[in-house]
């Protein structure tokens, strides 16, 4: 009798054990299947990619817990994200600061960046790099530097276009630049005289004053008097193995063409829980990274890093690091980070995209990007000193 409920007792445990590794080999070949790298057709090329339908995610844009912001704008055929997605942010700020929100105007701000690209560039004789990306805090200095307009007051747009497109603009620069090198030539004051013609040609003379309120001022007067942004409460962060942490450096990629070393350096973690934790206590960042990722797809509006990739929990500064020493991950995309948004055990972030990544798929200037791909992809941000003061203190 004993030895017949041992064996029957026996039969049972057996079957548990059947059961559970059926289930475990069921679930395997499930990741595996979703995990799996296939090559499709992505806006006329194929590319390696995977099965986004699998992923539980957001819907839409609406789902997000977000800050204010005016309604996404696209550059178009430019490389001015840089641009757009700060003067998205700024007219945010203007918002969050408790003023009247205002479109600004992105062209006007890129026409002086031109200007001062070429004129380091004379400077340099040469050695500078003049293209049309640049850097977040770009924006700022030329707000400091020639102030601000609305974009009702100049939009860059000339005979009758509706869209942008600085393909001819900077070919005519780069030609221009060109000649000034292989000439020898370096007279600074009659080399930006002629640049100046180019941009007017292309995007038409900034205003000098606007009216504001039947007032003439000059743009500078309606940054300072008028939209009063703290330009100085702006701070800049990066997470690399390559200088100390808790100290500030160069953010060391091509559009930081002036070299600036304002970046406040933090290790991963601490990285990303500061974009985390600004957007969720209501604070918009900028940020700057890689979007050329088989993650992501703007035709699904998504981007995640595949297990095909690296694991989620395998995402740390090295494979980061990793990823930008050997130029797999570079910052070729800024954007505006406007929302966040929970779902299980995933962040999803809500981004503001001016760049052609947010306008093939259905949310049209909007773009979700998961936690894992903010971690292993983005690579600098700007905020209000606020949303980070405890993590400033580690400064010295």
């Amino acid at each position: 009798m004993w030895k017949k409920i041992e064996l029957k007792n026996m039969s049972k445990k057996y079957s548990f054990l059947l059961f559970l590794f059926v289930i475990l080999v069921s679930s395997s070949f499930s990741q595996k299947k979703l995990n799996e790298a296939i090559y499709k057709e992505i806006n006329g090329r194929e590319r390696l990619t995977l099965d986004f339908s699998t992923i539980e995610r957001p819907k839409t844009h609406e789902e997000f817990k977000s800050v204010f912001h005016l309604p996404p704008v696209r550059q178009d055929t430019t490389g001015t994200c840089w641009c757009f997605s700060s003067t998205s942010f700024f007219e945010s700020e203007l918002k969050r600061l408790g003023k009247e929100p205002v479109k600004l105007s992105e062209m006007f701000t890129v026409y002086y960046e031109y200007l001062d690209k070429c004129r380091r560039f004379i400077q340099e004789k040469g050695n500078s790099l003049v293209s049309e990306g640049s850097q977040n805090n770009a924006v700022i200095n030329q707000y400091k530097k020639v102030g601000a307009v609305r974009a009702s007051d100049y939009n860059g747009l000339l005979n009758g276009k509706i869209s942008h497109d600085h393909r001819e603009l900077v070919k005519e620069i780069e030609s221009y630049l060109d000649y000034i090198k292989k000439n020898n030539y370096w007279d600074e004051e009659k080399a930006l005289e002629y640049i100046k013609l180019i941009l007017n040609k292309h995007l038409g003379k900034p205003p000098e004053t606007i009216n504001v309120e039947g007032k003439n001022i000059t743009p500078k007067d309606y940054m300072e008097k008028y939209l009063q942004l703290p330009l100085d409460d702006y701070v800049l962060f990066m997470s690399t193995k390559s200088i100390p942490y808790y100290t500030k450096g160069e953010y060391k990629v091509p559009d930081n063409w002036w070299h600036c070393k304002e970046y406040h350096n933090v290790p991963l973690d601490e990285f990303y829980n500061a974009i985390k934790n600004a957007i969720i206590n209501g604070y918009s960042l900028t940020l700057a990274g890689d979007v050329s990722e088989p993650g992501l797809n703007s035709n699904e509006d998504i981007a995640i890093i595949p297990t095909f990739d690296v694991l989620p929990e395998n995402i740390n500064q090295d494979s980061r690091e990793f990823r930008f020493s050997n130029r797999t991950t570079t910052d070729d995309h800024g954007i505006h980070l406007v929302g966040y948004k929970k779902i299980g055990k995933d962040d999803w972030f809500l981004i503001k995209d001016s760049g052609g990544t947010g306008w093939r798929g259905e949310e049209k200037g909007y773009i979700f990007y998961r936690g894992d791909y903010i971690k292993l992809k983005m690579l600098a941000f700007m905020v209000q000193k606020d949303a980070v003061k405890d993590l400033l203190k580690k400064f010295k």
